[in-house]
């Protein structure tokens, strides 16, 4: 108790998981402390991992070193490629996961990471000397000395849990709120919010009727999310669809008198994009229906998370209304659905490392930036974690840009924009999301871990081979030529202009509709070349020669617009100085300080004559 740590971690869920890990597996002593050491990575919500430009995230932590995605793997019990229909920017994998088993295995994933230590105590306040954060006190009264803190407090800061007309103190169901640092923060300058979530009933599923569902089974051929460890289903669970109804929607509207959020009992900003039950009702009141998804909670367990069915109405009520939804008729509630408001921190108080600007070696990482969901806060928790240890290293930060990952467009986001409600990424955020696909993470991304120290050479090899396989499938296609009369048939099924003459296979390949597993039935040389390949670098070759001049075309625009990113601002420029920017500017540029022309032309009401303004002051 009396070592003095290089950096500790203050909650391990999920953040705080891939924090502790990338810290500790960089060199780093570090220290994690949970309030309680049983639910290390808590699925609070639920049961699942990845979706639309999520699963891009999980894919990313893998690639760089990170364990969420392992560990998601060997707790899946379901695999889905989600948005097939659409292109492969849009392709994102998803897990339904056992519950139980995703934080067994996190835990012991962390119990055999070398330089980690466990405390189980609330963190209660921030230890600072000469502007600098130096360690944590506990509820207990220990104090432990460190270099550098990282706080991932999820919804824990003054957590309140809403359920009608009651409210009672809470992180989560079950769980304390952890009171005391938004105090101290205050102190300190920093300047928080309030926002709030919300969570579905429970229920026992032995007491539902599945004959009144839709099935929605996984993947015939599933895959996985780590590029590391191929732990592939070979069994899985199905998840099930039914909805709402008019008589639901009478039932839960008897309610509202009483709902928290209705009454003006809830003051902080919720997610717009994941609606309550209720919020429905109101703000789509020309649907009769609404879509619910029965997921499972594992594989053991009969515990069913009604996705779709969030609310926070009196338990009664959710209770009646449940049991009108077809299939439903004799469900047992396990637990009520909830809200729960908390107190986050607006990231532009904090630089693109995830260190704040107020308190040097104090960082922040998940729910306490305004994110929502598991993967953004894991994706924070890595980064925190590896630059927490490269400044105590004196070493070059570490920054993902816009066009290398998703994560690097959460942050960038968070940091240079804020947010007013909780954030969620979308493929829609990236504006480079053709490059930034989820079945090229590991070749954007694994080298950068590998020089981080994160992943090892066997790993890297595996990725330059990888490459090297693309490439030549790539090559085979553009040096072979397809006949008319033996591809023209095929063709013709797949309503494409039949062949005149020979045509190289690449061109072939970027019609419409044309598949490269059927394609290539049509030439033994090219089916024999596959023959050599896995599914993966089959798959990513065909995306690279059907897409190659959109993927061109995206790489030339974000290598004109990175160029903004080279071009570095003075960290001490007094904006008001610069009589030509506007009134808006000058407060904007001031609050956010961006390091780069490039983050500053992403600043919400910096216009384009400011970016001038600027440029012409850094002598461009």
């Amino acid at each position: 108790m009396n070592k003095e740590y290089d950096i500790i971690v203050v909650g391990a869920g999920h953040a705080g998981c891939e924090a502790a890990a990338a810290a500790a597996n960089l060199g780093s002593s570090t220290l994690l402390i949970t309030m309680n050491m049983d639910t290390i990575a808590q699925m609070s919500c639920n049961p699942a991992m990845g979706g639309v430009a999520k699963g891009q995230i999980v894919r990313e932590i893998d690639a760089l070193g990170g364990y969420s995605g392992i560990i998601s793997d060997k707790s899946a019990i379901q695999f889905k490629m989600l948005n097939r229909s659409k292109g492969p920017a849009m392709w994102s994998p998803r897990t339904q996961n056992d519950r139980m088993l995703f934080s067994k295995e996190w835990r012991l994933a962390l119990e055999n990471t070398k330089n980690l230590d466990f405390w189980q105590d609330m963190v209660v306040g921030l230890l600072e000397e000469n502007g600098s954060c130096v360690g944590v006190e506990t509820q207990i009264g220990v104090q432990f000395k460190a270099k550098a803190v990282v706080l991932t407090n999820g919804t824990f800061l003054n957590g309140l849990i809403h359920i009608g007309e009651k409210k009672f103190g809470g992180g989560r169901a079950g769980a304390r709120p952890s009171v005391g640092l938004t105090e101290q923060l205050h102190n300190f300058g920093f300047e928080s919010g309030r926002m709030k979530t919300g969570t579905p009933p429970r229920v026992d599923g032995r007491s539902l009727d599945y004959t009144k569902f839709e099935e929605q089974p996984g993947d015939e051929n599933p895959s996985c999310f780590s590029y590391k460890i191929q732990n592939k289903l070979t069994k899985q669970r199905s998840c099930h669809i039914s909805y709402t109804n008019q008589n639901v929607h009478d039932v839960l509207q008897t309610g509202f008198e009483k709902s928290p959020m209705f009454t003006g009992r809830i003051q902080g900003l919720g997610p717009r994009y994941c609606p309550s039950i209720e919020d429905k009702i109101v703000r789509f009141s020309e649907r009769d229906r609404h879509q619910l998804f029965i997921e499972p909670e594992g594989w053991d367990t009969c515990e069913i998370y009604l996705n779709g069915f969030s609310t926070s109405l009196p338990e009664e009520v959710q209770d009646k209304a449940m049991k009108l939804i077809p299939g439903f008729e004799n469900a047992r509630m396990f637990r009520p659905g909830y809200a729960i408001e908390y107190d986050f921190f607006q990231p532009t108080q904090l630089h693109n490392t995830l260190e704040t600007k107020v308190l040097e070696n104090l960082y922040f990482a998940g729910q306490i930036n305004g994110t929502t969901g598991y993967e953004e806060a894991a994706g924070q928790g890595l980064i925190a974690g590896v630059n927490a240890h490269l400044k105590l290293n004196e070493k070059d930060p570490f920054v993902l840009k816009r066009d290398q990952a998703y994560i690097g467009v959460l942050i960038d986001d968070l940091v240079t924009k804020g947010t007013t409600e909780p954030y969620r990424m979308f493929t829609s955020r990236a504006e480079y999301r053709i490059l930034l696909r989820q079945d090229n993470a590991d070749i954007r991304l694994t080298e950068i871990g590998f020089n981080l120290g994160l992943v090892d050479q066997e790993r890297m090899d595996m990725v330059n081979i990888k490459r090297d396989n693309i490439a030549a499938i790539i090559k085979d296609f553009d040096k072979t030529s397809l006949v008319p009369d033996e591809v023209n048939a095929y063709l013709t099924e797949q309503k494409s202009s039949p062949l005149k003459q020979k045509v190289k296979a690449s061109s072939v390949i970027t019609r419409p509709n044309i598949d490269i597993k059927d394609l290539v039935n049509y030439s033994p040389k090219l089916s024999t070349s596959l023959s050599n390949h896995s599914e993966e670098e089959i798959e990513s070759a065909e995306i690279l020669m059907k897409y190659d001049g959109y993927i061109r075309r995206e790489k030339e625009v974000a290598e004109k617009i990175m160029r903004l990113e080279n071009i570095k601002i003075y960290d001490d420029i007094n904006y008001a100085s610069l009589s030509s920017l506007s009134a808006e500017a000058v407060d904007k540029l001031s609050k956010v300080r961006p390091k780069t022309i490039g983050q500053a032309s992403r600043i919400s009401g910096i216009s384009p004559s400011d970016i001038s303004v600027l440029m012409v002051f850094m002598g461009r």
